[in-house]
C-alpha cells in the first residue's frame, strides 16, 4: 500500500522521526528526511535509508521555526519526490524551567518548532493530498499532549495544541480520503 508513496518526516535526523523515517522506508516509500546535526552524519543517515531500503531519500534542513521554512520543505519535497502522501510533524524542541523563570525567547522558539510548524507543514501540504484525494497526515505529540508535567509549560503547551490541531484537522478531512492521527509516545 505505501510502495511508491512520498513522505515527509520532520526531525528525522535522530530518535523518532529516523525510526519512523525507516519505518516508512521499509515499506517501500521515498523520503525526505528534515531536521538537525552533522552534516556528515546526516548524509550516513540519508544515503543508509537508500541503501537498505531501494528508495530515493533526500535531506532538506529547512528551518522548521519559520513559516518559510515549513513552505520551503513541502515545496522542496514536490520538487524533488513528486509530491507529499504521508507528513509526519515530529520534530521538536525543549527547555525546563518553572514558568516564572522560563524565558519568553524559548517559549517563543519552543511554540514555532512544536506547533506552529506543524500547521504550516499541514496547510501547505493538504491541497496537493486533496488532488489526489488521498493522504496522510502524523503529528507527533507525547503523552504531554494529553497530561501536564512541571516546569515544561511551553512543551505541555505545544503538545496539547497538536493534538487539537490534529482534531480539527481530521474533522476537516472526514470524507476527503486522507486522514489526521496524532501519536502520542511515553
Amino acid at each position: 500500500m505505501l510502495k511508491g508513496r512520498k513522505a515527509v518526516v520532520t526531525g528525522s535526523t535522530s530518535g523518532i522521526g529516523l525510526g519512523v523515517a525507516r519505518a516508512l522506508a521499509a515499506q517501500g516509500c521515498n523520503i525526505m528526511m528534515n531536521g538537525f546535526g552533522d552534516a556528515a552524519e546526516i548524509e550516513r543517515l540519508r544515503a543508509g535509508l537508500e541503501k537498505d531500503f531501494g528508495v530515493q531519500a533526500v535531506f532538506n534542513g529547512a528551518d522548521l521555526s519559520r513559516a518559510a521554512g515549513c513552505e520551503e520543505l513541502v515545496a522542496d519535497a514536490v520538487k524533488r519526490l513528486g509530491g507529499v502522501d504521508i507528513l509526519v510533524n515530529n520534530c521538536g524542541i525543549q527547555h525546563v524551567a518553572p514558568i516564572e523563570n522560563f524565558p519568553p525567547e524559548r517559549w517563543d522558539a519552543i511554540i514555532a518548532v512544536n506547533l506552529s510548524s506543524a500547521f504550516h507543514t499541514i496547510r501547505v501540504a493538504l491541497p496537493g493530498m486533496r488532488l489526489r484525494g488521498w493522504g496522510r497526515l502524523i503529528n507527533t505529540a507525547s503523552t504531554h499532549g494529553l497530561v501536564a508535567s512541571i516546569n515544561k509549560v511551553a512543551y505541555v503547551a505545544a503538545k496539547h495544541g497538536i493534538v487539537g490541531l490534529t482534531k480539527v484537522v481530521a474533522l476537516e478531512n472526514a470524507k476527503s480520503g486522507i486522514t489526521c492521527n496524532a501519536i502520542c509516545p511515553g
